[in-house]
Formats: C-alpha cells, sequence, structure tokens
C-alpha cells in the first residue's frame, strides 16, 4: 500500500493553476520576487524566509480553493454560512500575504532605497 501518490498532489498544484487566477497571480509574485532575489544577491537566510514565504503563500491559496470546493460541493446554492467559511478561508490568505509582503519589505527595502 502506498502512502502518498506524487501524481495525486501534481494533479492538485494542475487544477489551481487551470483554475484559481489567485494561484497565477501568486506564482508570479513568486517569480519576481525571485528574479529580484537573484538581482539583489540576497544571503542564504534571506533566501530561506523569501522561499518559505512563497511556500506559505501558495500553500494557502490551495487550501483556500480546496476549502471553497468542499463548500460548493455541500452547499452549491447561496448560502450566507458558507459565504462566511469562504470569506474567512480567503482572509487567511490575506493574512499570510500581509506578513510575507512585510518580510519582503525588511528584506529589500535597503537594497531598493
Amino acid at each position: 500500500m502506498k502512502l502518498f501518490n506524487i501524481k495525486f498532489a501534481v494533479k492538485g498544484i494542475q487544477i489551481c493553476l487551470k483554475n484559481e487566477s489567485n494561484f497565477r497571480i501568486h506564482i508570479v509574485g513568486g517569480i519576481l520576487t525571485t528574479i529580484a532575489g537573484f538581482y539583489f544577491d540576497i544571503s542564504s537566510t534571506e533566501w530561506m524566509i523569501q522561499l518559505i514565504g512563497i511556500g506559505l503563500i501558495m500553500s494557502a491559496e490551495a487550501m483556500n480553493t480546496a476549502i471553497e470546493e468542499v463548500v460548493n460541493f455541500i452547499s452549491p446554492d447561496w448560502n450566507k454560512q458558507a459565504g462566511v467559511i469562504k470569506d474567512i478561508a480567503s482572509g487567511a490568505v490575506l493574512l499570510i500575504s500581509i506578513f510575507v509582503i512585510i518580510c519582503g519589505g525588511i528584506i529589500y527595502w535597503d537594497k531598493i532605497f
């Protein structure tokens, strides 16, 4: 028995890439931030913080998508409580994004200005 089959995980990422515009926006942000990291020659510690931040945002967006899909499956018609659940999941992505942007600001502020 296989405990984990990576093809299902890859399929999940492909679904996010295909169907979620926010996921694609976060990918572009991650690519631009990576380019900036090479351009500004950030340190190993800064790279680790940056990569963890990118991974957190991408993972949070994927989890948000999964939560939305579950809610849509359980409650296909408009439902106030379903909307609250989706808003909370979306808010979690926003919170992570804000803190990652702050970390990015700390990394790049002196390098840019």
